[in-house]
């Protein structure tokens, strides 16, 4: 097992570069299994859910050839059989999307119930109504999720809830499907639109991506393509909170503004600087930080991926704030952490209570889950003392060479091996 060591109380400052968005590049990776062509995938992060929705592609009969370390070649004309094997499924959330991209290759598709962060509830039933609205049949078998079809007819589908994940596999299966697909109440995310885009770029017709309506006219076949994924907002938004937590001055580079401006605003509120460029943003601070409301929305609302890390920053502002989760049950597991190093939060179901502290002590944490974890090494770069966190693989789930561009900052953070760990090891080719 391996964990952080972090010496606390250094301001970042510098400069550092965002890697491509984990949450776009686990969507397009299986998408490639769509193209009657190999597809170069550039900006793809080298975090360890890339590297297994890559193993997955590898372990099915795709061809996978990294050009450099974050430019791949994968073609996908290999595979035969619809199946995603349960070992390597059930260590991420996202294994999902194999589901509508195999059901839109080969009408059929067989894969396990994914795994991934525990943060409460988070049925499928959404993807499968999508599905069966397209005329597939699903059956759950002994953990696995079992989809079919004698052909996909274009339907309109509206969801329940808004939902980034069967708006995604939606348009995975429905790229192919005979005639027209409509999907109304349709998540808006920036990595839906870079999906849409990379499945325009082999041929595809989707329209309305970003927007609530979106409409897929079927394609009976999709090329290959060289697409470059976009930059991660959520790395973004941790290296923003960053930078304020430890007062730093801190320059954050290949951005999209644009996808940070929910973030920009609540940190600009809460009396951090924020200087946009064209695709960067400088964060610093002069002043006190202050109390704020936060509540979590779907996009272009405050995104849930940032939350953990905003109350940590909270943590250190003046007064009395409130957090509201509005959309998962249970996102609030590491406040048990951030009391271990002097935090004063109180949790009412999905309403967090923060009464601002003068500075944390570094403790021994354990992360929880992928953001609770970069919540947790903010908290300890702002700490007085030593911070230790253990279960780093879920940090690494979703942040490329984090402690490197940490150090870059300024920050006295490195990465240790103990004896002795259950955790998941970090898949790769």
């Amino acid at each position: 097992m391996e964990k952080f060591i972090i010496k606390g109380g250094r301001r970042l400052c510098g400069e550092v570069e965002i890697s491509g968005a984990k949450n776009a590049a686990v969507a397009i990776i299986p998408a490639v299994i769509l193209s009657d062509e190999p597809c170069i995938l550039e900006n793809v992060p080298n975090i360890s859910d890339v590297s297994i929705s890559l193993r997955i592609l590898y372990e099915m009969g795709a061809d996978v050839q990294f050009l450099s370390s974050n430019t791949v070649r994968i073609d996908a004309t290999g595979i035969t059989e619809p199946i995603v094997p349960y070992e390597m499924a059930k260590h991420m959330r996202a294994s999902y999307y194999f589901l509508g991209t195999l059901l839109g290759k080969f009408k059929r598709a067989r894969v396990a119930v994914p795994g991934g962060c525990y943060l409460g509830d988070r049925p499928i039933d959404q993807h499968l109504k999508a599905f069966a609205s397209l005329g597939a049949a699903c059956t759950l078998d002994h953990g696995m999720i079992d989809i079919q079809t004698e052909n996909l007819i274009g339907s309109q589908i509206y969801f329940d809830m808004v939902t980034v994940g069967a708006t995604i596999n939606t348009m995975l299966a429905a790229v192919k499907a005979t005639g027209m697909t409509v999907i109304e109440n349709a998540a808006r995310e920036p990595h839906i639109v870079d999906l849409a885009n990379f499945l325009n770029s082999m041929g595809a017709n989707i329209m309305g991506a970003g927007t609530d309506v979106i409409k897929i006219k079927g394609v009976k076949s999709l090329k290959g393509a060289t697409y470059a994924i976009i930059p991660d907002q959520i790395e973004a938004g941790t290296f923003m909170v960053a930078a304020a937590a430890t007062k730093g001055d801190v320059l954050i580079k290949n951005i999209i503004p644009k996808h940070l401006e929910s973030i920009t605003a609540k940190l600009e509120k809460i009396g951090v600087n924020a200087e946009e460029f064209d695709d960067s943003i400088r964060i610093s601070v002069d002043g006190p930080l202050v109390k704020t409301t936060v509540k979590t929305m779907p996009h272009p609302g405050f995104p849930t991926d940032m939350q953990p890390q905003i109350s940590t920053l909270l943590c250190l502002a003046e007064g009395t704030s409130i957090v509201t989760e509005g959309i998962f049950d249970n996102r609030f597991r590491y406040v048990d952490e951030l009391r271990r190093m002097g935090a004063d939060i109180s949790v009412d179901g999905k309403v967090a209570v923060i009464e601002g502290v003068p500075e944390l002590m570094g403790a021994p944490v354990t992360a929880p889950d992928l953001r609770a974890g970069a919540a947790l090494v903010i908290a300890g770069l702002a700490a007085k003392g030593v911070t230790e966190i253990e279960d780093i693989y879920h940090i690494e789930r979703g942040y490329e060479n984090f402690e490197e561009k940490l150090r870059g900052l300024g920050a006295d953070i490195v990465k240790k091996s103990v004896p002795g760990s259950s955790t998941v090891r970090k898949a790769a080719l």
